[in-house]
């Protein structure tokens, strides 16, 4: 009698378990999920946030080249012609950013960094434990309370 007990016991612990991983796995996959779409998000945003930037120095650099163009054929100093050049590579980095393939490139750039220099990744002191957290945590408690009393 207490061994089929014991079997049945046994049959629906095994299957608590298996129902216990089966949520845990859901819930992980729905994290990443989570996790991939707020980063896409967020990329959208930057994207968009570039595109909008764009459009404003791009009047002004327009705005900016007639002017200093004008000025140095009516003053004929060519040194007015300068600013031009840096203002240029400033519009071409916004325009590469906001249309072109400047984050096809850094996303090459990144897995290659994660491939093969992973030693630049490391954080320092290593990555954070459950005891360091808990050891940072208390500490600030204690310091806490001596500070309110």
């Amino acid at each position: 009698m207490g061994f089929l007990l014991s079997k049945s016991l046994d049959a629906n612990f095994k299957k608590q378990q298996e129902f216990m991983l089966h949520n845990s796995r859901l819930q992980l996959e729905r994290q990443i999920q989570m996790q991939n779409q707020m980063r896409e998000r967020q990329m959208a945003m930057q994207i968009a946030w570039s595109r909008e930037f764009l459009k404003y120095y791009g009047a002004f650099f327009t705005v900016a080249t007639f002017g200093l163009t004008v000025g140095a054929i009516k003053k004929k100093k060519p040194a007015l012609f300068t600013p031009i050049i840096p203002l240029g590579f400033i519009f071409t980095y916004q325009l590469d950013s906001a249309y072109g393939t400047l984050i096809h490139r850094m996303r090459g750039e990144a897995e290659s960094i994660l491939s093969s220099e992973r030693d630049r990744l490391e954080m320092p002191a290593g990555i954070p434990t459950f005891d360091s957290l808990e050891k940072a945590r208390r500490a600030k408690i204690s310091l806490a309370s001596i500070l309110e009393k």
